[in-house]
């Protein structure tokens, strides 16, 4: 009898523990979906553009020849770094910085929903002189 009640609780072991991996597994795959809706913070020193991506470090931003500094990242819809590889060839509509060189140091491509936040600001200049609310992140012309 002994070894019986020793399966018994053995058995309810493995049961719990097939039911907190499924909740943990639930958890994960929930995550994703649940990142889509938070509000991504960008610096103020971010400016919209579109960005081609060609045989790293080479970009075409906003049709012109550029360079992705060296360490540069890439978040993608739900704030993960791709691969290389997965963004050659393609355009989007980004916010992204510049380093101290001119190169391109960080890039977040955008979601309809924060595309459709406007104005932002597309040249240095214009992030000068425009009022950034960092709360909204909005943006506003004087």
């Amino acid at each position: 009898m002994h070894r019986c009640a020793a399966r018994a609780a053995s058995a309810g072991a493995s049961r719990r523990f097939v039911l907190s991996s499924l909740a943990a597994a639930t958890l994960l795959v929930a995550l994703p979906a649940q990142s889509q809706t938070l509000m991504r913070r960008f610096p103020r020193t971010a400016l919209r553009g579109e960005i081609a991506f060609g045989a790293p470090p080479e970009i075409l931003l906003n049709g012109r020849a550029a360079r992705m500094s060296p360490g540069a990242r890439v978040h993608d819809l739900i704030n993960a770094m791709p691969m290389p590889g997965a963004l050659l060839g393609n355009k989007y509509i980004v916010n992204f910085t510049i380093d101290g060189m001119g190169m391109v140091q960080e890039v977040w491509i955008l979601r309809p929903d924060e595309i459709a936040k406007q104005p932002w600001p597309r040249t240095p200049v214009e992030a000068q002189t425009w009022a950034f609310n960092d709360g909204e992140q909005m943006w506003m012309k004087p």
